[in-house]
């Protein structure tokens, strides 16, 4: 949250206070990060749900790397950009899963289905892909593009069936996608990043469908500190940050025919989505201000500046558009 508000421009607070506060809830010797620090992962035996925290403290130090940067403290930069890439120690290259470690192997048995005290209130399907500082490197750890679509596919298309202990957090089920537990809201947009965009605006769009409603059971897990909504209404508009401290929003699919955002005084931004229905909910074609766009993403930039993002929505995809 601190990286995120400081490197769009939220800056009514003291960094070199607030950097400080990250840099020591890093290196405190509690909840696994001894650890996490002396091996590059949390071993099982040592902490649990050890999967989840080396996964999530590796994007943390990622956020981390990225203040240090932009304050100039280039030293801790390089720390914390190495430390970034700790996903790597728990990838298993056999299952392509990401999975517990233990004396110097992986935790068995295995089952990516399997809810245990390895991972936070999930399984390997649902934390494998959380690595949202370095998504082109777990691509390429995953076999190159084709591979982690299919990968992506059949994370969507599994059974819904879980193992190992009951757990009433996981909810909104996709496969094996559970869009009630935050960790997986990201998902569906990695599709983009190996140029596959039209899935992941069918996909956006199904779970705004399926997943949603308008009564008072309209969320289909627990709302933590808004995040349900919160999804749904970036992912309405068009769009996702799937990379808090990074400038860059992955495009869905728009809901709204016209959606405007106020992002100053004398400045909107307008999403328009001619001939949007149940039906057309694939992208045909893009323009930014007037200027084809063919672009999957758009920056933080470009929407504060104001001005019109216009897409031509059809019931088929158009599968050179954003794949560049």
């Amino acid at each position: 949250v601190i990286a995120d508000a400081f490197l769009k421009g939220i800056g009514d607070f003291d960094i070199e206070k607030a950097y400080e506060a990250m840099k020591i809830s890093a290196t405190r010797d509690h909840f696994g990060l001894d650890a996490y620090r002396r091996y590059g992962f949390i071993p099982a035996g040592s902490e649990g749900e050890s999967v989840s925290k080396t996964l999530e403290y590796a994007y943390d130090d990622w956020c981390i790397a990225q203040v240090a940067r932009k304050l100039g403290y280039e030293q801790d930069y390089a720390e914390y950009i190495q430390r970034a890439q700790s996903y790597r120690n728990i990838y298993d290259p056999g299952t392509g899963f990401m999975r517990a470690r233990v004396n110097g192997g992986f935790y068995e048995p295995f089952d990516p289905s399997e809810v245990n005290f390895n991972y936070t209130e999930a399984n390997s399907w649902q934390y494998s892909f959380y690595v949202p500082q370095d998504i082109e490197g777990l691509i390429e750890l995953m076999g190159g593009q084709k591979r982690f679509i299919r990968k992506l596919d059949e994370l969507f298309d599994a059974s819904s069936e879980l193992t190992g202990r009951g757990q009433a957090d996981i909810t909104g089920m996709i496969g094996q996608y559970a869009h009630g537990n935050e960790p997986s809201h990201h998902m569906a947009y990695l599709y983009s990043y190996a140029g596959a965009p039209w899935k992941a605006q069918e996909i956006t769009r199904r779970i705004m469908d399926e997943l949603y409603t308008g009564g008072p059971a309209g969320l289909c897990g627990n709302e933590d500190c808004g995040q349900m909504s919160a999804w749904y209404v970036l992912s309405a508009l068009g769009f996702y940050p799937v990379t808090p401290g990074s400038d860059i929003y992955v495009i869905g699919t728009p809901l709204f025919e016209v959606a405007t955002i106020d992002v100053a005084r004398d400045r909107r931004f307008t999403v328009r989505a001619e001939n949007v229905s149940e039906d057309n909910i694939y992208i045909r074609s893009a323009e930014l201000n007037g200027e084809p766009y063919r672009k999957s993403y758009i920056r933080h930039g470009d929407i504060l500046s104001g001005g019109e993002l216009v897409f031509e929505m059809g019931p088929r995809p158009n599968k050179r558009w954003g794949v560049g």
